[in-house]
Parts: C-alpha cells; structure tokens; sequence
C-alpha cells in the first residue's frame, strides 16, 4: 500500500513536510505537528489558550480530511514553550479540548521546548490516529 498524503486545503500549505500521511493496512494517520496559525500562516492570537484551540482545529482538520473525528486519535504530543503559562491557562485549555475532543482522551505527552520555528508559536500539537 503506498502512502497517502492529507492536505486539507484549509491549512496553510506546507514547505518541506506533509500536513498528514496514513500509511499501512491499518491506515494509520501521522499528522505533523500544528501551531496555532490559520491559512494565511499568521498567528490567532499571542495567548497560548487560543493558539491551542486553533492547533489542536487544525490537528481535527487533518484527521477529518482523512475521514477521521476525534475518536480516531490515539497520542497527542504537546509542545509548549512555558509550562507554567501552560499551567495558568489550564482552564481555558481543558474547555477548548472537551469542546473540540469531548471525552475522549488519548494517550498524550506534554513536553516544554526552547522554543518552536514560528516566531511567536507557543504551542504545537502532533497525532496519531487508527482510521477505520
């Protein structure tokens, strides 16, 4: 079976990498790290809480041009570049996910990075899922 590649033309386009790619019999979906931005590769906001949401949208939008949803994703890895404005915003951060996720909560890992190629980027969300 040959590699798939997603990309959902809603995303900025990528320079170098594949926002998604499934492979195997199992079709399992690789989906590259997301950041915060939009199309137009410009920032949602400077907070992490809103860079998380638009991140973790645009983790969704890969699976979902996948023919995936939310219950597909087994990891989650969470790069961010403070823990601690990670930890003050954890409210806001658990109301974006059980409103993109529900209940349903992978595997994940949240891991604290020097810093991330966009300037400004404070957050980058990676995943894989099992598609049916």
């Amino acid at each position: 079976m040959e590699p798939e590649i997603i990309a959902p033309t809603d995303l900025a386009t990528p320079r170098g990498y594949s926002n998604g790619m499934i492979l195997g019999p199992g079709r399992l979906l690789f989906v590259a790290g997301q950041i915060g931005w939009d199309a137009n590769e410009a920032l949602v906001s400077e907070r992490l809480d809103a860079q998380f949401a638009k991140a973790l949208d645009n983790v969704l939008a890969v699976v979902r041009d996948a023919g995936g949803a939310p219950r597909n994703i087994g990891r989650l890895t969470i790069y961010v570049t403070d823990k601690r404005e990670y930890l003050a915003q954890a409210k806001a951060i658990g109301v974006a996910y059980r409103e993109r996720m529900g209940k349903h909560f992978p595997a994940m890992a949240l891991v604290q990075v020097a810093d991330l190629l966009l300037d400004g980027a404070k957050v980058e969300i990676e995943a894989t899922a099992v598609l049916s």
